[in-house]
């Protein structure tokens, strides 16, 4: 009998859009995530959503909470729950570093993205402090006249 070809490469299923836009990224982490079968399967048909998603340590455990992974299309009572809380895995120096973190200030932990690497399902987590409001708007202005150097230099190298 012939074993299944391994799959290789990165393999993305959500992201967290808006995690980069309200918060300040301090360290990320590659976590591992515990599922059931039915979650995995949901998660190869590619649905999944990180919007209210966030992490928390407890007991020295670290734990994906409300991250919406719906319930398997073809699954029957083995159904599982679509925000249910789930267990990260990280190794004891990780989940150390980010304890000492969360404790010394305003800090949150947030998933940023759910993806495949090598056929086993990730997450990449971050440290992260919340932008202010006018921290959002300067974002925004620097990327925009980014965008309108980028579209002028453009222009000049064509000859316009």
């Amino acid at each position: 009998m012939e074993d299944m070809p391994k799959e290789k490469g990165q393999k993305p299923v959500a992201q967290n859009r808006k995690a980069r836009h309200d918060y300040h990224i301090h360290d990320t982490y590659e976590a591992g995530i515990v599922l059931s079968g039915t979650e995995v399967k949901s998660l190869r048909e590619g649905r999944a959503s990180l919007t209210d998603a966030f992490a928390t340590v407890d007991d020295g455990e670290v734990w994906l909470r409300s991250a919406h992974i719906p319930e398997y299309s073809h699954g029957t009572w083995t159904n599982h729950t679509a925000r249910r809380t789930r267990k990260l895995l990280l190794n004891r120096r990780e989940i150390s570093r980010i304890e000492r973190d969360l404790a010394n200030s305003g800090m949150t932990l947030i998933p940023l993205s759910l993806y495949f690497s090598d056929g086993y399902a990730k997450v990449e987590i971050a440290l992260a402090t919340g932008k202010r409001e006018y921290d959002k708007r300067q974002t925004l202005a620097t990327r925009e006249s980014k965008r309108e150097a980028e579209r002028a230099l453009a222009a000049r190298n064509r000859g316009e």
